[in-house]
């Protein structure tokens, strides 16, 4: 069952997503050569708690962690630990934070340091294609025509869409009906209405679609080890058109402290 939800609960998931806005800025200001990211996952943990949230992964399924970090080959769900991250990465952090008994959820993919042409392209065009897909979460389109949105864009620059994961939906719990595929056809799928939140989250790969889970039970990697890239936002279907409830405003001026040459597209 898909539960649409009121404007009361929306500015609940609102607050949620504010404080997930702003753990994401701290995060993104300690993205170095040479930090773990056993370090960011704490500083995440402490800021979120600090200010009154708790971390929605941290126990989910027992899961162990507050952040998914996922660098290079790793699409989504991999580990933070002792993992040191060195010029060339690029790394993306996934987060969720629960609020007055709400959850948000979004995540963003770093460069560090110096990486190549190729790869920064890879992240360019995959934050584009989360918005070409927001754009679409209307009031009477329907699902297929987010997923086409995001599926067509990437797929014209040559990159490729993981079919294995999909976006959802969230309120109360973190994955909700329905669920919210990168890919599709145009006029397919659930018909959208007004008061749907979900997460929309495209991850794109620089190589083929195909992803491997790793015996952790978590970690999904690509399978012929090209990077890719993960870029989340909790939006709500509107009429005429979709509410961001998330933000990058706070990463992209942490970005721009730390002198980080990208992650300054597209401001919302």
């Amino acid at each position: 069952m898909i539960l649409y939800k009121t404007e009361d609960e929306i500015e609940l998931i609102r607050a949620s997503a504010d404080v997930l806005a702003r753990a994401h800025g701290e995060v993104a200001g300690m993205i170095r050569e040479g930090i773990t990211t056993g370090e960011l996952d704490k500083r995440a943990e402490e800021f979120i708690r600090d200010h009154g949230g708790v971390p929605s992964f941290k126990g989910y399924n027992g899961f162990k962690y507050s952040l998914c970090i996922s660098p290079n080959a790793v699409v989504v769900h991999g580990f933070p630990g002792n993992h040191v991250l060195k010029s060339g990465d690029i790394v993306s952090v996934d987060a969720g934070v629960k609020l007055n008994g709400y959850h948000s959820d979004s995540a963003y993919t770093y460069p560090v340091g110096e990486v190549k042409p190729e790869i920064l392209a890879l992240l360019e065009a995959t934050k584009q294609s989360l918005y070409e897909g927001i754009e679409q979460a209307v009031a009477g389109n329907r699902m297929g025509d987010v997923g086409y949105a995001i599926q067509n864009y990437v797929e014209k620059r040559g990159y490729s869409v993981v079919r294995e994961l999909v976006g959802h939906g969230i309120g109360k719990s973190l994955h909700e009906k329905p669920e919210v595929p990168n890919y599709g056809k145009r006029g397919s799928g659930l018909k959208l209405q007004s008061g749907l939140v979900m997460a929309i989250e495209p991850m794109v790969n620089l190589g083929t679609k195909a992803v491997v889970q790793e015996q952790d039970g978590w970690t999904i990697r690509t399978k012929d080890r090209q990077p890719s890239a993960h870029f989340e936002h909790t939006v709500v279907v509107r009429q005429h058109k979709a509410e961001i409830l998330t933000s990058f405003a706070h990463i992209e001026k942490a970005l721009q402290q730390t002198s980080q040459p990208y992650g300054q597209t597209v401001i919302d």
